[in-house]
């Protein structure tokens, strides 16, 4: 092989190393993170209280069909279930809706589906407003494992909030409360749905750091189909297809070049 193919590959080998090296020490260090770590503790389920609804037998409780009759006519059921709200059983229910756009001077005639949750108060059948601020403190105190004051409450109405990335696709309206502990913890409670959803810690913050940096996603960190991540995939094989050719390469001329450095040496018989 000529020595300018060979200085080529060694080149194109040097420059995708430099490019790529950074990221592969990413994703290396990523995994070995995830590797060792235990879920359940990113997931914060050990500082998740047990527990859940427990009723008597005898518990009076309103027909579920009078509560769905006082939601709207156009509403269509997608689930119903039981909850507990501070001790209180609570219907919990999920139904769509569809919203007209003229309604806010959008100007278009159809309409579009939008998913809501209604609380109802169990024992009555009476429909109850979500979940206010104090009524949330005390739901994410009742489900952490350990006593705990609350440090900051904060009311997120829209993804990615500053500060609440980590809450992206969870229910909203919800309340975030920051507990003064020393894993950073904070509780989410769906104020609709009047339920604890995710807890979110440090471990988590870290893990959920090292993910964006595995999947190149810097803004929604999920997305493993982006363009940015397919293209350092592929100047990663390259880079290791490289390698293996200036292996050969380099190998080949090493051989070569010392099979003449012998034949020099080589006493001539006259």
């Amino acid at each position: 092989m000529k020595r300018t193919t060979h200085l080529r590959i060694r080149k194109t080998h040097r420059y995708l190393g430099l490019i790529t090296g950074i990221q592969f020490v990413m994703w290396t260090i990523g995994g070995i993170y995830f590797s060792f770590s235990d879920l359940d503790e990113i997931h914060g389920d050990h500082q998740r209280k047990a527990g859940g609804m427990a009723l008597a037998s005898d518990t009076k409780l309103a027909s579920p069909a009078e509560v769905m009759a006082q939601l709207p006519r156009t509403a269509t059921i997608t689930s119903l279930k039981l909850i507990n709200i501070l001790g209180t059983p609570h219907y919990q229910i999920a139904y769509q809706e569809a919203e007209d756009y003229a309604e806010h001077g959008t100007g278009h005639e159809q309409g579009q589906t939008m998913v809501r949750t209604q609380l109802a108060v169990a024992a009555t059948g009476e429909l109850r407003p979500a979940l206010n601020e104090q009524e949330a403190i005390e739901l994410a105190q009742q489900s952490f494992v350990d006593p705990v004051a609350v440090a900051k409450v904060e009311y997120i109405t829209q993804e990615n909030m500053t500060g609440h990335h980590e809450y992206r696709g969870s229910a909203l309206p919800a309340w975030a409360i920051t507990m003064e502990h020393p894993t950073q913890t904070t509780v989410y409670v769906a104020a609709e749905q009047g339920m604890v959803t995710k807890f979110r810690n440090d471990k988590w913050r870290v893990f959920d750091f090292l993910w964006m940096l595995h999947t190149m996603d810097y803004q929604g960190r999920d997305n493993f189909g982006n363009l940015l991540l397919r293209v350092f995939s592929v100047a990663g094989i390259v880079t290791i297809l490289s390698g293996f050719a200036l292996y050969f390469v380099s190998n080949g001329t090493s051989r070569r070049s010392m099979l003449r450095t012998q034949a020099r040496k080589r006493p001539v018989i006259s």
